[in-house]
């Protein structure tokens, strides 16, 4: 017996895209989603981010923006579906635009894919740590006491340790946590609705219908002056209130970056993304609207920085606000393991390839099979990226707490962005590639003909959205007549009101133009095979594009959407 014939269907699949089995295969497709599913984690987007849909838009933003954008974004996941079905490998993103874009395509989305998921290890630990710190502050007055976001910034260095160590342990460890996480996020999200529509503490009452789905607001400090209506608030302002469903529902790519390490991942993997973001969006929606029907005071939510906290302190007796506080915090431990395993696997795989300075030790795998330094890495990378938190600006009135809000919405951003635009050139490089792609098990038949250029489009409106400024204080001179807002004289530039998601974002691209013109292109040739390829069968490019004109093999018992 040849040893291709000894290998089961998962490992010859990898030998076909030119890799032999090296992650520990131990996670089931069930394992696959919920590693999504903790990821998108409406314990935490929902959560941490629910005051950018209240201050750009208020509740019309959350109530009907989030199933609108849900849409999309399900759109997205399934054309993602389709590509990790036909190439399920630990690279994910990247090799798709690899292999069906060219090298620099693959350099260019492997960066942004890491970008983005480093952003979004450090935003959802800083979340976690700042939700940690408002539990903490409703069971114990002398710990309200002595907030500062210099404790907050500790107590997220230790939430980057503890999911770091984590993380160092067996992958079967990691599979078994994100089951568990699944199911806390299930059973956690029904306490919180059912607590807020069934146990509110005496005196308080529901909001009405009508302003749950229709109310506006227009919280930010002076864009528009402040109005909820004309185009400035419907095509600038509210937006903006829309990444809030699209941080939240976003990170579903872990599925595609596990994938070496699933059993039956062809479908495994392509249900993994799908399905976790479906179930999220349901999800995420319900929990929002239970927060919206809490109100009992919308000014004082405003005046508070529309953060979900302060819903929660109206509606509930303090213990119960802490409760459910501390029932989010705990998702959003799970979230950040979650996320710093698939940046993890996204570093080693791009790595492999020798794309990273330093990149033997990235691609290093322990005992366990675990790459270490790549959780490393990532979880450094993270805490340095979020060094501006330390940063004080007050949102809301004079008297409300101190938030380190603009770094936290520009490292959202980063994040979001990072992701989707890596997202978004292989999905256009297979709408571009049409009918000489070959799907895998599961594909989406001929829907992705307008599936993709729809999902492109999406990603590029939002990205434009998500790099533009949020205060009139952080908009340059300028552009203060073009956004409504108070000239310089009025309002006085500062920088810590700037967002610096633009910075950081042209920055790297910069870098990365650089870094391709000068070095790169001399060098990197996109993925590198670690097998040869038995006799008979195809290689990585033969099996991701045929000619035009040969048609596409559509094995049997294929499933299409």
């Amino acid at each position: 017996m040849s040893e291709a014939t000894k290998l089961n269907d998962d490992e010859a699949k990898l030998a076909e895209l030119g890799y032999k089995q090296e992650l520990s295969r131990t996670w089931s497709g069930f394992s696959n989603f919920a590693i999504s599913f903790s990821i998108i984690s409406i314990l935490a987007g929902c959560f941490t981010t629910f005051y950018f849909g209240w201050n750009n838009g208020g509740p019309i933003a959350i109530a009907i923006g989030w199933p609108v954008i849900a849409i999309f974004i399900l759109l997205i996941g399934f054309c993602m579906s389709e590509l990790v079905s036909a190439y399920p490998t630990s690279g994910g993103i990247y090799w798709w635009a690899s292999k069906l874009g060219g090298v620099k395509a693959g350099y260019y989305t492997g960066w942004l894919n890491l970008a983005g998921l480093v952003a979004i290890v450090a935003s959802v630990a800083y979340g976690a740590a700042t939700f940690f710190d408002y539990a903490m502050s409703r069971f114990s007055e002398s710990w309200a006491a002595g907030y500062s976001l210099e404790r907050v910034f500790v107590i997220f260095v230790v939430i980057l340790v503890f999911v770091s160590v984590v993380n160092i342990f067996s992958s079967q460890l990691l599979a078994i946590f994100n089951n568990i996480s699944v199911w806390w996020h299930v059973a956690g999200a029904s306490f919180v609705v059912i607590v807020l529509v069934f146990f509110l503490k005496e005196g308080a009452t529901h909001w009405d219908i009508g302003n749950v789905f229709f109310g506006e607001v227009n919280n930010t400090g002076g864009l528009y002056g402040g109005e909820t209506g004309g185009p400035g608030f419907w095509f600038y302002v509210l937006p903006l209130g829309f990444l809030l469903t699209q941080y939240t529902i976003t990170g579903y790519d872990a599925s595609a970056h596990l994938s070496e390490e699933t059993q039956g991942a062809a479908n495994g993997a392509a249900k993994g993304i799908w399905r976790s973001i479906f179930y999220s969006a349901i999800g995420g929606w319900i929990l929002l609207l239970a927060f919206l029907f809490a109100v009992q005071d919308p000014q004082a939510v405003s005046a508070g920085g529309g953060g979900v906290q302060v819903i929660f302190d109206q509606a509930l007796t303090p213990a119960m606000s802490g409760t459910v506080l501390m029932v989010a915090t705990i998702g959003q431990l799970f979230c950040t393991t979650a996320c710093l395993t698939s940046a993890s696997r996204m570093l080693f795989a791009f790595s492999r390839d020798g794309a990273v300075p330093g990149a033997k030790y990235w691609s290093r795998l322990n005992r366990s099979k675990t790459p270490v330094m790549a959780v490393i890495a990532v979880a450094v990378v993270g805490f340095i990226l979020t060094l501006p938190a330390l940063w004080k600006v007050n949102i809301g009135t004079d008297d409300a707490p101190i938030y380190s809000v603009t770094a936290f919405f520009a490292i959202v951003s980063i994040g979001v962005i990072g992701l989707y635009l890596a997202f978004a050139i292989p999905i256009f490089y297979r709408w571009k590639v049409g009918s000489a792609f070959k799907q895998g098990s599961w594909n989406l038949g001929s829907k992705w003909k307008w599936m993709a250029p729809l999902a492109v489009l999406e990603i590029v409106i939002t990205s434009v959205f998500f790099i533009l400024p949020l205060y009139p204080a952080g908009a340059p001179g300028f552009m203060r007549g073009l956004l409504g807002s108070p000239s310089e004289a009025e309002v006085a530039f500062d920088w810590k009101f700037v967002n610096y998601a633009p910075i950081v974002l042209g920055a790297l691209l910069i870098a990365l133009w650089i870094g391709w013109h000068l070095s790169a292109k001399k060098w990197f040739t996109g993925p590198k095979t670690t097998i040869d390829l038995p006799a008979g069968m195809s290689s990585a490019d033969e099996i991701a594009l045929e000619h035009e004109g040969k048609g596409i093999h559509q094995p049997p018992g294929t499933q299409s959407v």
